[in-house]
């Protein structure tokens, strides 16, 4: 029988998101409603040396701090059902301004894999990346494409089954928000321990910063916990 894969697709829109997931699946994905709102909801399957890969198609964001509908979707998806890997499409042109949101994943805990597509159009910029230093650095895969002829897939497959396998470690970023900023975070993640089943469930460190942040969909999370 095969094993069961499931990951997530997250990106800036015109990161080439929906080519990548379009390669991955084929023909073999639908479209529905997130429950609840009206954000359009993609999966899709695809087969890999013996494993059957769930693939989600996330909704393009630029952050996960969940102003809008399509962030709070993406959060909660990544947050509470804990795919296998988050792949991360990300356009290696404006490299800078996408690895906001990788970052952002990184404190999340989330088992990342960063797909550096549109490497053609940074080389025709002459640009030159690093792919192993920018692994090292964010302490996760890098996977090199360029999706609109399906350069990289097989790669991002073999790294998708590393990490869900933990072949490969994915190091969990902390972010030092200097001393002050850090004595609070200590002092909430304490609080936050303390609930034994709300902490297996989040990280109680991405937690504390988001109180702190003051991040409405957070604080109503705790609340129901300590009112329920």
């Amino acid at each position: 029988m095969a094993k069961k894969i499931i990951i997530a697709l997250a990106g800036n829109p015109n990161s080439g998101k929906t080519t990548v997931f379009n390669n991955l699946t084929g023909a073999r994905q639908h479209v529905g409603n997130w429950p609840g709102v009206t954000v359009e909801k993609k999966e899709g399957t695809c087969s890999y040396k013996g494993y059957n890969i769930k693939v989600v198609d996330l909704p393009g964001v630029y952050s996960l701090t969940a102003y809008s509908p399509d962030e709070v979707v993406a959060r909660n998806f990544i947050v509470e059902e804990k795919p296998d890997a988050v792949v991360d499409i990300v356009d290696a042109a404006n490299l800078e301004r996408n690895l906001y949101l990788a970052v952002q994943l990184l404190e999340m805990g989330a088992q990342l894999i960063v797909a550096l597509n549109m490497m053609d159009e940074a080389n025709s910029r002459n640009y030159r990346i690093n792919v192993e230093g920018l692994s090292r650095l964010i302490g996760a895969p890098v996977v090199p494409m360029v999706a609109k002829r399906n350069q990289g897939t097989m790669e991002l497959l073999e790294r998708i089954v590393e990490v869900a396998e933990n072949k490969v470690r994915v190091k969990e970023l902390v972010i030092n928000y200097g001393r002050e900023a850090e004595e609070e975070i200590a002092k909430l993640e304490r609080l936050i321990s303390q609930d034994g089943e709300f902490s297996r469930k989040y990280s109680s460190r991405w937690l504390a910063v988001k109180l702190l942040e003051g991040d409405e969909e957070v604080i109503k999370k705790f609340k129901e916990v300590k009112v329920g």
